[in-house]
């Protein structure tokens, strides 16, 4: 069995040993790390595409702490930075308070979000050839309706209004785009299936059964989810919050675990408060993000701090990519749940 198969399959709730224990690993680790090679892709609709390639003495080293109960990985390296931990562990208190919606026999749980994708063309450059960095660049919105029955195992409803192209970044990337939107047409869809399994494939809806097995311990969910991740996205800190924005988007997370989720972020180094007064969809709150060294893409995780509820997460470019200027939105997604007593 290779390293990497016998990290994933190690459990996420190994005990968290004593500091003395962890010190003795600490020098090691930190020393023995050594940047990985990153590719690019081309970023898809529901988040970035990252890959990053580790050394086979760090995974080596790793294995071998995770193999002998030393899996202290949580609030090794520091944390979040203190504003950002103060609104995350804030929003933690006050999710624990929130009373989540029950969904009774005959009735279904109403996810309604809107979103922004980011759609990329190639055009002809000035010699009449298509060049692979000749490409425009514009955004799409659409808005989407779960409909997830009380028995998650029966019928669920899923309403896409299909993607129209609402933001520009170039006169030609308009013209473009709605040429693109009138040949292509009404995308719009009302989809049903069993379990969420949508176009034949299997449900990638987190299962019940699931998010009451993961820990509430900040520390341990944590350590669980950098294992989940091991080997994906750019670095181990930056795919773990993109982890947790992707779990937390998807409407279907209860109070305990959302909490857990919060302050888990709370302890990945590198976090910090992007924007005190970010507006997504008419609803403002604090924009908690993290900056990868070697990316060009932020990613941010939205919360209303008064209330402790997820507004929603989002994507911005650092730097100018083709006709997107630096500092652009790139993508994002709005939540909100509803309790609803009958289909569309």
């Amino acid at each position: 069995m290779d390293e990497l198969k016998l990290l994933r399959e190690m459990r996420n709730d190994i005990p968290i040993v004593k500091d003395s224990v962890i010190d003795s690993g600490r020098h090691q680790l930190l020393h023995r790390i050594a940047p990985g090679g990153v590719k690019k892709s081309k970023r898809r609709p529901r988040k970035a595409l990252r890959i990053t390639l580790m050394t086979t003495a760090t995974l080596g080293l790793v294995t071998a702490l995770v193999g002998g109960n030393v899996i202290g990985l949580a609030g090794w390296r520091g944390a979040a930075s203190a504003e950002a931990a103060e609104v995350l562990n804030n929003a933690a208190s006050m999710s624990i308070k929130t009373v989540d919606p029950v969904v009774g026999p005959g009735q279904y749980l109403k996810i309604d979000s809107t979103n922004l994708w980011m759609s990329t063309y190639g055009v002809q450059d000035a010699s009449g050839s298509v060049g692979s960095n000749t490409t425009v660049e514009w955004l799409d919105t659409e808005k989407m309706s779960f409909y997830v029955p009380a028995d998650r195992d029966q019928e669920w409803v899923w309403d896409r209004s299909g993607r129209v192209p609402t933001t520009f970044f170039s006169a030609q990337a308009k013209e473009t785009a709605l040429e693109q939107a009138k040949d292509i047409g009404d995308t719009s869809e009302h989809l049903r299936a069993a379990n969420g399994a949508f176009y034949g494939s299997p449900s990638t809806f987190p299962t019940e059964k699931e998010l009451a097995g993961y820990s509430r311990d900040p520390r341990m969910l944590l350590n669980g989810i950098y294992l989940k991740t091991l080997g994906a996205g750019q670095s181990l800190d930056g795919e773990a919050l993109v982890w947790i924005a992707d779990l937390l988007r998807t409407g279907l997370v209860p109070a305990d675990l959302r909490a857990a989720l919060y302050q888990a972020a709370a302890l990945i180094p590198g976090v910090s408060v992007t924007d005190n007064q970010a507006t997504l969809d008419g609803q403002s709150g604090v924009a908690i993000g993290r900056v990868e060294g070697a990316s060009n893409i932020r990613q941010d995780v939205i919360i209303d701090p008064a209330t402790g509820q997820l507004i929603g997460e989002r994507q911005v470019a650092l730097e100018a990519m083709g006709s997107v200027p630096a500092g652009a939105t790139i993508g994002w997604t709005t939540i909100r749940t509803t309790v609803v007593n009958s289909l569309p």
